[in-house]
């Protein structure tokens, strides 16, 4: 028996906690290192933003009227978080691909720091990013109208969104090992993006794509924070839009519910 299976629990975690908060600190090293590719992943979602807020926004209306890029932005903070599973993915891939994951495996650190450093690296990235999001929309006109409290229970669903998406981008990563096929999971997360209420109600689709829009995991979030940015298009007749707090906490907590167990598994198969 190895003498990491009977270290007693709380050192064991200790160690866990340890180990993960290390390989958090080699994937922020790389930031610091690549500052390019960090600082494009923040703006791409403000290029979203401006596009659609100003090129395509003066075609759009919102149901019961209001300002449309105040519309638009809880939908875009949603989006925000939606594609980063694309550098999740990549991520993870990539030191699969390289064997770096099966050198982390070789050493005598916890199989869980592995995942949980890369999910709480993407995690503080996406916060960073959720940040500029927020003070582009300032900077376009938008405001959140409820209080603290409230805005920042918007905020907390959002991250709580990510950090769900976070680990299905490490399962597929780890299922499929190739950082190129990062493009398949683009042709699956852009409908999965554009077939939600984030850029137009679902109320102006038709009936079967207005269903399945309704019921899109990223459609709760953007109705819940919606609700609770107190932003134009919150609110409705469906189930799904009159319980959309309820579903935005919902959906990521299955998410991880099935992910996490399958990312860990995963993880532990690799090399059989």
């Amino acid at each position: 028996m190895s003498a990491t299976s009977v270290r007693p629990v709380p050192r064991r975690l200790r160690w866990a906690v340890a180990d993960g908060v290390t390989l958090t600190g080699r994937a922020v090293a790389h930031w610091r290192r690549q500052p390019g590719q960090f600082v494009v992943g923040l703006l791409f979602p403000v290029l979203m933003v401006l596009m659609f807020g100003y090129l395509f926004g003066g075609a759009m209306s919102v149901p019961g009227g209001g300002d449309y890029r105040e519309f638009l932005l809880p939908g875009m903070f949603a989006m925000t978080m939606l594609f980063g599973i694309e550098s999740t993915y990549a991520a993870v891939a990539t030191d699969a691909a390289r064997g770096v994951t099966d050198r982390f495996r070789s050493l005598p650190m916890a199989s869980s720091a592995v995942l949980a450093g890369r999910a709480t690296a993407d995690l503080l990235h996406s916060a960073a990013g959720l940040a500029v999001m927020l003070a582009c929309g300032v900077a376009v006109g938008w405001q959140w109208r409820s209080g603290v409290p409230a805005a920042l229970g918007a905020v907390g669903l959002l991250l709580l969104l990510r950090f769900a998406l976070i680990w299905v981008g490490i399962h597929l990563a780890l299922v499929l090992r190739r950082p190129e096929s990062v493009v398949m999971l683009q042709i699956l997360v852009w409908p999965l993006g554009f077939t939600s209420n984030a850029f137009v109600s679902p109320d102006t689709m038709p009936g079967w794509l207005a269903a399945v829009a309704a019921w899109n995991p990223l459609s709760a979030t953007v109705a819940a924070c919606r609700h609770l940015f107190a932003n134009p298009g919150a609110g409705g007749d469906t189930f799904p839009a009159q319980h959309a707090v309820a579903l935005a906490v919902a959906w990521p907590l299955l998410l991880i519910a099935v992910f996490v167990p399958l990312a860990v598994r995963r993880y532990r198969r690799l090399g059989r």
